[in-house]
């Protein structure tokens, strides 16, 4: 994988993490109703989840490479029409995070630690997010160092991303910040994503 394909993920995966919606108010519920080591808990719990949808979807997209070049190219155009669908929905969106971050009763890290993982091991669309973001990622690491590196990083951009804001979610002034750029967010998200599906489309 070369440095510009794996900055490409990095960008990707930064703003999926940063983009507001239920992990993001899980995390600032268990921050508010405790304190930074619940958000902390919340944090790393949620990125493991994330892991075992990103390893399965690798391991999967490489052996349909490996024995049907076809399906595979099916399936990265099917994610292409996929992120395109998540895009053009995030650009329309009008913000409402600042409706889902309600603080919640004081919880244990352990709690704490299990809302993380819930919220992304029952999450379904993060498995297909996964299939149809590292197609083209897959095509382009054969090596399973590449590959490992693939499943890494989402794990750590998203357990760091969300430690930061257990931290910053300790100082009044930030939740409003994180509040009002919402809809920005959203919409650079959403404008980004369509990029990589139309970029997707004409490279395979």
């Amino acid at each position: 994988m070369t440095v510009s394909v794996w900055l490409s993920l990095v960008t990707i995966c930064i703003l999926g993490a940063m983009s507001p919606g239920p992990s993001l108010a899980v995390v600032a519920k268990n921050c508010l109703g405790g304190n930074w080591k619940n958000g902390v808990a919340t944090a790393w719990a949620h990125a493991m989840g994330v892991g075992v949808y990103a390893l399965a979807s690798v391991l999967g997209l490489a052996i349909v490479l490996q024995h049907n070049p076809t399906l595979f190219k099916a399936i990265a155009y099917l994610g292409a029409g996929y992120l395109f669908w998540l895009g053009f929905n995030a650009v329309q969106s009008k913000g409402g995070v600042a409706a889902k971050l309600t603080a919640g009763g004081e919880s244990s890290l352990l709690e704490s630690a299990r809302d993380g993982a819930m919220i992304s091991m029952l999450n379904p669309k993060l498995a297909l997010f996964f299939l149809a973001l590292f197609s083209q990622f897959v095509a382009a690491s054969n090596a399973s160092q590449s590959r490992a590196v693939v499943v890494a990083t989402p794990v750590l951009i998203d357990g760091l991303w969300y430690t930061v804001v257990s931290f910053l979610l300790t100082r009044p002034s930030i939740l409003d910040t994180i509040k009002s750029r919402a809809v920005l967010v959203d919409r650079l998200t959403g404008l980004v994503l369509m990029g990589l599906a139309v970029r997707v489309v004409y490279t395979m």
